[in-house]
């Protein structure tokens, strides 16, 4: 049975194609993780093999190669309908690349109904041309972009696409992130946001409460799990920013927080807001 490629391991969900990051995979082989950044015009996705922070192939050559996909949401991000032109679109480029060089698949991008596959190339002879011939040939529509560049020391994988400072939970964050702009979301301005956390007493899970309270968290719901290690569940709640900087550390508190009370932070979610 084949294998799906990285692209449409991304978007596989929710009707949707969409990569579930696992955390205990981090530094496994082939290891492509998705997360969001906010840019000029609005949200862009990058997905990136982890992997080859670690071990590169020796291809000094940069190799971006991109094209516009008509069906989007406001956001910058594919309808469903669109998906099948764009993976046919990223298949044919990488068939055409292999005929000519040997090549890797570092990383590909999705901003303002747009979506680039980025290489690193061993040469280059020829293959700007190949690239164009072909693209034209099938792919008028889609406006493709090429750009070729010598990159020995693989800074634009290392500076732009990397992300910066991540951990496990970094990653977990922006699994989420990536699943609303998946949707049509594009991240902006403040909605109520939900927190689950566990205790193992209830005296732990009302202090926690208390804290919360003066930070202008709502304390929505608790509930009892008798067979849970920590049965005491707490649900809050505040009015956010769901930027991802803004959330890394929002969540990055809870955890903290809640872990000097041996409790456990458990996620968070909140509703999907189209833009209209």
């Amino acid at each position: 049975m084949s294998s799906l490629s990285p692209k449409k391991k991304l978007f596989y969900s929710l009707g949707l194609l969409c990569y579930v990051f696992s955390a205990p995979s981090l530094f496994g082989q082939d290891d492509w993780i998705d997360y969001v950044t906010m840019k000029e015009k609005g949200v862009m996705s990058i997905s990136i093999d982890l992997s080859l922070d670690l071990v590169k192939p020796n291809y000094k050559n940069m190799l971006i190669v991109g094209g516009q996909f008509q069906d989007c949401y406001k956001n910058g991000f594919p309808h469903k309908e669109a998906l099948e032109s764009l993976f046919a679109f990223s298949d044919s480029t990488a068939a055409t690349i292999n005929k000519i060089t040997d090549n890797r698949l570092t990383a590909f991008m999705t901003y303002q109904c747009m979506g680039f596959d980025v290489f690193y190339v061993k040469d280059t002879v020829g293959l700007r041309t190949a690239l164009t011939k072909m693209l034209e040939a099938n792919f008028p529509a889609n406006r493709p972009y090429v750009k070729i560049s010598r990159d020995k020391s693989w800074g634009y994988y290392r500076n732009y696409l990397y992300p910066r400072d991540f951990s496990a939970e970094y990653l977990i964050d922006h699994d989420y992130l990536h699943d609303l702009v998946l949707q049509g979301d594009d991240l902006l301005g403040q909605r109520k946001v939900y927190h689950w956390l566990y205790f193992k007493n209830v005296e732990k899970r009302n202090l926690f409460g208390k804290k919360m309270k003066n930070l202008n968290f709502s304390l929505d719901s608790i509930a009892y799990r008798k067979n849970n290690t920590l049965p005491y569940q707490l649900t809050i709640s505040r009015q956010d920013s769901i930027d991802p900087l803004n959330v890394y550390k929002l969540t990055s508190m809870l955890r903290g927080l809640s872990g000097s009370m041996n409790g456990q932070y458990d996620g968070w979610s909140t509703e999907v807001i189209l833009k209209e």
